[in-house]
């Protein structure tokens, strides 16, 4: 049986090449992986040329959305669908080059994903917490930290290459496997992968969101307060009603996002602990599969709620589906404008102290 573990499998060799795997399974497996690999190609691949010709309007926030798309697309493309295939064939079908690579890209999309979340959460930080920074911040011709979550996710995926290798499982069969030093080698590559794909990443987005949520609310706090014999008090107003509304959206955006990462994610991670540190769990079990299956939905999800937020999720997702003739009028506030309404705000308030 063809587990969708993209970085582990925890049978030997032997158990695998005697031991038949359940078809009925394997059925349901082929099944939810061809919905999830054309339902994540479609939308991500149709939002991202919606992106991509508006790219002369790029917001930096707009920019993440891109990119988390590509992270998706490999998800897709390099995680589900080379799985799929090895469900279909029951075996790896390739020499030992492709096996280390398809490993290597399969850990790149897992990296890619939570890390692109992480740099635009503390992308949403700075915006908010540090507005008059952002505002004086140029315009460069390189995201770096768009970079940055690539080069963390490419390097981070580089043992793969030397982890797995195309392996004798029976006479004349092969097959794309692991090696790992006994018997600590499995738990500690699991839990070390766990930590930096999902704790670590984790714990980064709630600190940011933490602070940003206390920022949101002691700004609105302030500014229910002013006093109301002020001249300036109904524009300024005014315009502190549109920036926290703004803020607010994006904030909500991404705080989505991240549910929606842990929600798919969690029980794929915790599946993997479980079975490598409890002997006795029932790794064969169909909860089991279905759990590391329903992880890849998460590349389906991302561009659902970035639809969704836009404001214009039916009409968006049919005209991804019609090859996109027409552009998406995308209703996300534009970071430009909100950090610029900020920083007159805060400019506006401390001239009339």
């Amino acid at each position: 049986m063809s587990f969708f573990t993209p970085n582990v499998t925890n049978f030997t060799t032997e158990s695998v090449a005697d031991t038949p795997r359940d078809e009925s399974l394997a059925r349901v497996e082929i099944a939810v992986l061809s919905i999830i690999f054309f339902s994540a190609a479609v939308l991500n691949f149709g939002l991202l040329l919606v992106l991509w010709r508006r790219r002369k309007q790029m917001s930096r926030m707009r920019v993440f959305v891109f990119h988390l798309c590509l992270a998706d697309l490999v998800v897709t493309f390099f995680q589900v669908c080379p799985q799929l295939m090895w469900d279909i064939t029951d075996r790896f079908m390739g020499p030992d080059v492709l096996c280390r690579l398809v490993k290597y890209l399969q850990v790149v999309g897992m990296f890619a994903s939570p890390y692109m979340i992480v740099v635009m959460t503390i992308d949403r930080y700075q915006a908010i917490c540090n507005p008059m920074v952002t505002f004086q911040r140029r315009r460069a011709r390189w995201n770096v930290p768009v970079c940055i979550a690539w080069g963390i996710s490419l390097l981070g995926s580089l043992p793969q290459i030397f982890i797995f290798s195309q392996v004798e499982i029976a006479p004349g069969v092969y097959e794309c496997w692991a090696n790992f030093v006994t018997p600590w080698g499995l738990k500690t590559y699991i839990t070390w992968t766990t930590l930096v794909v999902f704790v670590f990443p984790i714990l980064t987005i709630v600190v940011c969101q933490v602070r940003i949520c206390r920022t949101i609310q002691i700004n609105l706090y302030m500014k229910t307060h002013q006093d109301d014999d002020t001249a300036k008090l109904p524009s300024r107003a005014s315009s502190v009603a549109g920036v926290s509304k703004a803020r607010i959206k994006t904030v909500k955006m991404t705080i989505v996002i991240v549910l929606a990462y842990i929600f798919c994610w969690s029980p794929f991670f915790t599946v993997q602990l479980w079975s490598v540190w409890d002997e006795s769990a029932p790794t064969e079990n169909a909860v089991f599969t279905i759990f590391m299956l329903l992880a890849s939905l998460n590349s389906c999800a991302n561009p659902c709620i970035y639809l969704l937020f836009s404001g214009k999720l039916p009409k968006s997702i049919i005209t991804l589906l019609c090859a996109g003739h027409t552009g998406m009028k995308e209703s996300l506030p534009d970071e430009t404008t909100m950090v610029s309404s900020l920083y007159m705000s805060l400019k506006n308030l401390s001239d009339t102290r």
